[in-house]
């Protein structure tokens, strides 16, 4: 049994998700959302008769904080924390991300993502590509999947596939677009681990951001469309030399006139902008063009 959880991230519902799949050997858990959410999160399982020091098993997409922020809490718990082997180091020794997120979000970092600690390595299990991963009857399968992030997993379970960021993010009756943060994007593997994802016998995708899909080849269609649209909307920008500054509102207005054609209300914009702000795609796109700034030269 398979149940999505809203963290209701800045307190709106549909933002952040976290999935408990009850399994005969106790829940686990699917991402953890951030550490501010915590307390969401143990009312959540609640609601299921669960407590936080029941779950001995997480699985984490990336090591970004509003995936993975609360993993240290319930590994202090006892839980094991499943994940790629390229973050291994950075949950093991947070300072770096700490640090790179502190340069994003300055002094907004203890109200978004609360606490990070260090994640004893002893509480960490690292998933190879294809590894799979048994709790009570139930198999956890790794995908890696690159693009958002060098250290993105998305898990299988059954005939469902939680895709973290890799899969898109989609509110509501809203597109599907990509989250492109810095420092890892990568177009061309991203549409490599798309193309993977179309070829896993699965009929849902779980989204982070947020929810359920079932029309998967659509979803996916229009996920790569909007990717190639964004990345080659920035080309111009980055050839020119122009600075983030200028970039930003442009590509801000660019973007919410996207969801407004989908009639979208205020609120429904806002848990877009929280769930994947247009000024990180900013950062993450011009970054991925200055990687290939030699292949076009």
């Amino acid at each position: 049994m398979i149940h999505t959880l809203d963290l209701r991230f800045k307190g709106l519902p549909d933002t952040i998700a976290a999935f408990l799949v009850e399994t005969s050997d106790g829940p686990a858990l699917i991402e953890t959302g951030p550490h501010s959410t915590f307390p969401s999160l143990a009312e959540n399982l609640a609601r299921y008769g669960y407590r936080p020091e029941d779950v001995r098993h997480v699985f984490i997409s990336h090591i970004h904080l509003d995936h993975a922020g609360a993993a240290w809490a319930l590994a202090q718990l006892g839980a094991k924390i499943y994940l790629h082997p390229a973050g291994e180091r950075h949950v093991v020794n947070p300072e770096k991300l700490l640090q790179s997120a502190k340069m994003i979000y300055k002094d907004q970092m203890d109200a978004l993502w609360g606490d990070l600690q260090p994640i004893d390595p002893q509480n960490l299990v690292i998933a190879a590509h294809g590894d799979v991963f048994t709790v009570g009857e139930i198999n956890f399968t790794a995908w890696h999947t690159p693009g958002h992030a060098v250290h993105h997993i998305a898990w299988q379970v059954g005939d469902s596939l939680f895709t973290g960021d890799v899969g898109g993010v989609k509110i509501h009756r809203g597109p599907v677009v990509p989250p492109c943060p810095p420092p890892d994007i990568n177009v061309e593997q991203w549409q490599e681990s798309v193309a993977l994802i179309r070829s896993l016998p699965v009929e849902r995708l779980y989204l982070t951001h947020y929810g359920e899909i079932t029309h998967i080849g659509e979803h996916l269609d229009v996920l790569e469309q909007t990717l190639l649209d964004w990345a080659n909307w920035m080309r111009p920008y980055f050839e020119a030399g122009e600075s983030h500054e200028i970039i930003t509102p442009l590509f801000a207005e660019y973007v919410h006139n996207q969801l407004k054609k989908y009639n979208l209300n205020a609120e429904e914009i806002e848990i877009y902008e929280n769930a994947n702000p247009a000024w990180m795609s900013v950062a993450g796109l011009m970054r991925y063009w200055k990687k290939r700034e030699g292949a076009f030269g």
